[in-house]
């Protein structure tokens, strides 16, 4: 096919691709809207040593997994069940919490998602409160130099999580652009066998036209 053949098709069956890109991004934005809003709850905590030596940085280090590994637990989601009142059951808060730690900047990430974003950020507090409560328990019992405290680095911030509707929307179009651009070429490999125009003619049996009968 020449270059010609290919803007001919695109003028003859262009519409498909912008009544399915349409249809598609359509209903994208409808099921999107048609979600409940799940928003996430970011909370960053500092775990510092009261050294900075290499020993007590990397104790630091260690414990920090020590510290995922306690929060990451049905005895802290209860806990946090029981000073908020939540209705719901440890499995199913701690099914909506993600932790993780960095050792490179002594940083543990608490995520957490929910309907309610002022509710996620309560939960995140609440949690990291637990932790720190912990840690100072902890450190009543040791020398001052041997202690590692444990703070926030800022207050926990919810946002928008999902449903993305500009993003799914504008998947949904591509998507039934995409689709549209297939059937159009499967319908022109149906009728490549079909000679349709005097330009068919030349091109596949290789011969001038030298006259047509008029419609």
């Amino acid at each position: 096919m020449e270059i010609q053949d290919y803007f001919r098709i695109l003028r003859q069956r262009g519409w498909l691709i912008i009544v399915l890109a349409l249809l598609t991004a359509g209903s994208a934005y409808g099921f999107s809207t048609m979600q409940t809003p799940v928003y996430e709850s970011n909370l960053r905590l500092l775990v510092s040593p009261s050294r900075t030596d290499f020993g007590q940085a990397q104790a630091a280090k260690i414990l920090m997994r020590g510290y995922t590994q306690w929060m990451n637990s049905g005895y802290r989601s209860q806990a946090v069940i029981n000073i908020l009142q939540l209705d719901m059951t440890p499995q199913e808060l701690l099914g909506d919490i993600s932790i993780a730690s960095d050792d490179s900047s002594f940083i543990i990430t608490l995520q957490v998602e929910n309907t309610d974003p002022d509710l996620a950020n309560d939960i995140a507090r609440t949690w990291g409160n637990l932790l720190i409560q912990w840690q100072e328990e902890n450190n009543a019992q040791l020398q001052k130099e041997d202690r590692i405290g444990i703070e926030f680095v800022d207050d926990p911030q919810a946002g928008l999580d999902r449903p993305r509707k500009t993003i799914n929307t504008i998947a949904g179009g591509v998507f039934g652009a995409l689709v549209g651009l297939i059937i159009i070429f499967l319908l022109e490999w149906i009728d490549s066998g079909i000679l349709r125009r005097s330009t068919d003619v030349e091109r596949y049996l290789d011969i001038p036209v030298v006259g047509s009968i008029p419609k």
